[in-house]
Order: structure tokens, then C-alpha cells, then sequence
């Protein structure tokens, strides 16, 4: 499971999609849940204050992206 551990976020694409293809779909659920909770922190932080590298906020919109596009694909799929 992924965590809110910064180097966690520096996952490359290809190993982040194959771990969301193990997961179930409730993990994903959670996944993104957390992940979401995660960006609007690091975007809140990054109004108030300069955060250490800016440049995770995009990482991390786009695993939420990810993890949408895995959890839209499985829905199309049944």
C-alpha cells in the first residue's frame, strides 16, 4: 500500500500501474481516497507555504489520475 512517505510518490509509471493492476477494487477505492487527501494538503501547504519541491504536486495529480483511469477501466470492463 502506498503511503504518504514523499519517496513513495517517486515511483516510476510503469511500476505505479502495475502495482494498481494487483490491487482490488476497494484498495483502489482507498488508494485514491488517500491519494486525493494527500494533493489538497501538499496544495494547501503550497498556498501557505513554499514546500520543499513543488514539482510533487504533479506527481502526485497524476497518479490521482491513474488510479481514476485504472478504476474506470475495470467498471467498463464488467
Amino acid at each position: 500500500m502506498i503511503t504518504n512517505n514523499r519517496k513513495e510518490f517517486k515511483v516510476k509509471k510503469k511500476e505505479f500501474n502495475i502495482k494498481l493492476n494487483g490491487l482490488t477494487l476497494e484498495e483502489l477505492k482507498e488508494l485514491l481516497s488517500n491519494t486525493q487527501g494527500t494533493l489538497d494538503k501538499m496544495k494547501m501547504n503550497h498556498r501557505t507555504a513554499e514546500l520543499e519541491n513543488p514539482l510533487e504536486i504533479r506527481t502526485v495529480r497524476r497518479n490521482v489520475a491513474r488510479i481514476q483511469t485504472e478504476l474506470k477501466n475495470r467498471e467498463l470492463q464488467a
